[in-house]
């Protein structure tokens, strides 16, 4: 072939690209695409996206090539591209939402009506999210241990290199990348270079003392790999290919597959109950805003969330604590919580996100729906000096320990830190 388009979506890397690597085996010209649409993430993510973007120039630029930026809708920007080149083939990395698998519907009819080849690819996941199939039947697995063992067993395609060379067409112009008006994060640059030397420093030092510290609320001592993961700047294949001694941190890699493989068979995740069980909700909006702003009166609670209203980001056991406050607890719609991680995380992804908030609900893919965290028994056991909870509620630097694990003690004068909005006895 003389032309082919790559269509870049959460795949922002050059390393192990499989669509990539492909186009620029099979064709003379290859045209790395990305087009800004209505759903291009705002806040936090739409300054990581930036960095991504500029980065993945970079390195196109570097073997000869360029990011092609375009405006408007993807499926109709790409075509528009196509016809104009002239292309022959459209190569794309295949994704699970219901917008993805939408866009993908869409594209394969306009290549399909225009007589163009459409490629889909691996690249997001791990293992393709339709390669396993249940023994006793079923598109998907619903319970994640028999799939972790399916997982483990499975045969894994050959991580990709990075090609040498990208020739684009001689007069194409790149365009202007997406500029955002935003801050720098400070935890998190976007990119593949900032991505792969995390990457490095994590295996060479932390990944071994993954099972030991990773639920240790103030160690900091998880791999924060998840944005560049959830932006497609780090292979997921080539993480795990070079995880040697960390078989717990690659059964974290293997919960991502696995809400993957779930959302290709249910896309409706992020709006329906998976496994409706007749919850009724309380309609609360107050306390749906306290737990919002940190200010539950549980110590334990309120640290996580103003973790995440500082830095677009929340160790994960916080996650589950504050999650299963919210729909345990106060009972407020899991919906109502998922949309208010998805607006601020920084690595919040459909699949991920969503699948994790209907597990804490009861109404997803955990084995025992009525499961209960108790975030004081949670609060002891992994912020013992309580240096975590101190870190984000500085008004309860000088409580005494007693009380921040016992909240419905601490006294009003507490420079006004406020009572439990449930009892915790």
């Amino acid at each position: 072939m003389d032309t082919v388009i790559v269509l870049f979506n959460r795949d922002l890397r050059v390393h192990d690209h499989p669509a990539l690597a492909a186009a620029c085996a099979d064709a003379c010209r290859v045209v790395p695409l990305f087009v800004v649409d209505s759903y291009v993430p705002t806040g936090r993510r739409a300054g990581f996206l930036s960095e991504s973007l500029a980065d993945l120039r970079r390195s196109l630029r570097w073997r000869g090539g360029d990011l092609v930026v375009r405006r408007g809708d993807p499926v109709a920007e790409t075509l528009r591209l196509a016809r104009e080149l002239p292309a022959q083939a459209v190569y794309v990395s295949a994704d699970v939402s219901a917008l993805a698998q939408r866009r993908q519907r869409l594209l394969a009819g306009e290549c399909e009506r225009h007589r163009m080849d459409l490629r889909t690819f691996p690249g997001v996941t791990i293992v393709p999210p339709d390669a396993l199939r249940p023994s006793g039947g079923g598109d998907h697995y619903r319970v994640f241990t028999p799939y972790w063992r399916a997982w483990s067993g499975q045969p894994r395609r050959e991580v990709v290199k990075a090609p040498e060379k990208v020739l684009l067409p001689e007069g194409l112009e790149g365009g202007p990348l997406p500029v955002t008006e935003h801050e720098p994060h400070g935890l998190f640059i976007g990119g593949e270079t900032v991505a792969r030397e995390r990457m490095r420093q994590w295996l060479k030092y932390c990944v071994e003392d993954y099972a030991d510290g990773h639920d240790d609320l103030a160690g900091n001592r998880t791999s924060k790999l998840s944005p560049y993961l959830r932006f497609g700047c780090l292979s997921p294949l080539e993480l795990e290919s070079l995880s040697e001694n960390g078989d717990d941190f690659v059964r974290q890699l293997c919960w991502r597959d696995f809400f993957h493989q779930v959302t290709r068979a249910f896309p409706r995740i992020n709006r329906d109950d998976y496994r409706p069980r007749g919850q009724e909700w309380h309609d609360d909006a107050d306390a749906a805003q306290a737990w919002k702003e940190g200010r539950t009166g549980v110590p334990i609670v309120d640290a996580g969330m103003r973790q995440l209203l500082a830095e677009g980001w929340m160790h994960n056991r916080a996650r589950m604590v504050t999650a299963s406050f919210l729909v345990r607890r106060l009972r407020v719609d899991w919906r109502v919580g998922a949309e208010h991680f998805f607006d601020l995380l920084l690595d919040a992804d459909v699949s991920n996100n969503y699948g994790n908030w209907q597990w804490v609900a009861g109404t997803g893919n955990d084995t025992r729906p009525n499961r209960v965290v108790n975030p004081i028994r949670q609060a002891k056991r992994f912020d013992p000096d309580g240096e975590y909870i101190r870190r984000y509620l500085p008004e309860l630097d000088a409580v005494p320990m007693k009380m921040i694990y016992e909240p419905w003690r601490l006294p009003t004068r507490v420079r006004g830190y406020p009572a439990p909005l449930v009892s915790m006895d």
